[in-house]
């Protein structure tokens, strides 16, 4: 559609709605946050953006023409479907973390130690 055939009211909504799409996927860690310029990821500020876009579905039942509508559905199956797909991603990582398939950070001089004793014990490397 072009622009002219929208109101400014139209226009103020959709670029609200924008705003907390951003919101969103930058809190999901799905874009670059463009002030740090870094990626970043706080699943809860991420779900209060899509909440508030949840109340305000709500809040405008039957006060929205078709096109906005549809652009605040499609926003928010969109934002929903990401923030299953972090919850799970979070959750796994939380979990490989939690039984230790993660590699830790072995404190200084202990992997070449480990090493070390490794050679010793079987020095053809068997």
């Amino acid at each position: 559609m072009d622009s002219d055939q929208f109101s400014t009211s139209e226009i103020l909504f959709l670029q609200l709605v924008s705003m907390f799409q951003m919101a969103a996927m930058q809190q999901m860690g799905k874009i670059i946050d463009p002030i740090s310029g870094e990626v970043k990821r706080d699943l809860d500020q991420a779900k209060m953006s899509i909440d508030i876009l949840d109340v305000l579905k709500e809040k405008t039942k039957g006060n929205l023409n078709s096109s906005e509508r549809e652009f605040l559905d499609k926003v928010l199956f969109e934002l929903h479907m990401n923030f299953v797909d972090e919850k799970k991603a979070s959750s796994k990582s939380d979990e490989k973390a939690a039984s230790g398939d993660e590699p830790r950070n072995a404190p200084a001089g202990e992997a070449s130690d480990d090493k070390a004793k490794a050679a010793e014990e079987d020095p053809a490397g068997e």
